[in-house]
């Protein structure tokens, strides 16, 4: 083996920016290689090179668009070719639409249930083969708090498809704890990203209480953590904690209202 191989390796997708690259520099402080996959090249380049000086460890970048039809086979098979298997899969590439449902062309909200369910199934069903024939590896799916709260009016698929990443986080690790593989499911409130800049509420945020934010580097070292100590689901932050606690025991009609309510600000259009 060369020294590059007998590091372990993550795969982090949405790593150009926000909490993907965030996962990138700790894992490559920890001594990991990395895989950065996302859109844009030319910042997966340049975080890959910043690494790579920094930490030691070999970073490369496969640059892909996770909406497109069996888009995971890119980096899996870019990664077969370089003679390396996965340790750590964060699957954390994503985007909200905050539009109605109806109000934006079909091909867009394919787009989101391709990168954010799809795509990111199809990746952890690559890796998980080999990870469970080594006896051990980690897979973070980046959920959200709003996976465990009602669907309201606008960002339409975006509760349900990380309701979806969590149940499947839950039942991976049904299937895997005994062969080693520890899942996670990672659920961040508001956070320090260009996310809100990408949806188009960035000026929404910014008139939000700071105080509710988190930064993508705590979000990423609770995540890490939270799947060291075989932690299935873990909402970072205590003001978190405490909504995602208010949202389970409080009557879900209220619970509704309230966000219905909420949320309203961080719709556009009708």
């Amino acid at each position: 083996m060369t020294p590059a191989q007998t590091r372990p390796l993550a795969l982090i997708t949405g790593a150009s920016s926000g909490i993907g690259a965030a996962f990138a520099r700790a894992y490559a402080a920890r001594g990991h290689d990395l895989a950065l996959s996302a859109r844009r090249a030319d910042r997966l380049e340049a975080l890959a090179a910043e690494l790579s000086a920094r930490y030691g460890v070999e970073a490369f970048a496969i640059p892909a668009d996770l909406a497109a039809f069996e888009a995971h086979k890119t980096l899996l098979d870019a990664l077969a070719a370089r003679g390396r298997t996965v340790d750590v899969l964060v699957n954390n590439a994503g985007f909200s639409i905050a539009e109605s449902f109806a109000a934006v062309p079909w091909d867009r909200q394919r787009d989101f249930l391709m990168t954010l369910v799809v795509n990111a199934c199809g990746l952890a069903y690559g890796v998980i083969p080999a990870m469970a024939e080594k006896g051990s590896g980690s897979i973070i799916n980046v959920a959200s708090l709003a996976g465990l709260a009602p669907g309201v009016a606008g960002h339409s698929l975006y509760p349900g498809a990380k309701s979806l990443m969590i149940k499947f986080s839950e039942a991976l690790d049904a299937e895997l704890r005994a062969k080693g593989v520890k899942v996670t499911a990672l659920c961040p409130g508001f956070t320090v990203t260009e996310f809100a800049e990408a949806n188009g509420t960035q000026s929404q945020m910014d008139a939000s209480p700071r105080r509710l934010f988190q930064t993508a580097q705590e979000v990423a070292e609770i995540g890490i953590a939270a799947n060291a100590r075989g932690q299935v689901v873990v909402v970072p932050g205590l003001h978190n904690k405490i909504a995602a606690a208010l949202m389970r025991y409080l009557p879900a009609t209220l619970v509704r209202a309230l966000l219905m309510r909420a949320s309203a600000k961080y719709r556009l259009g009708d």
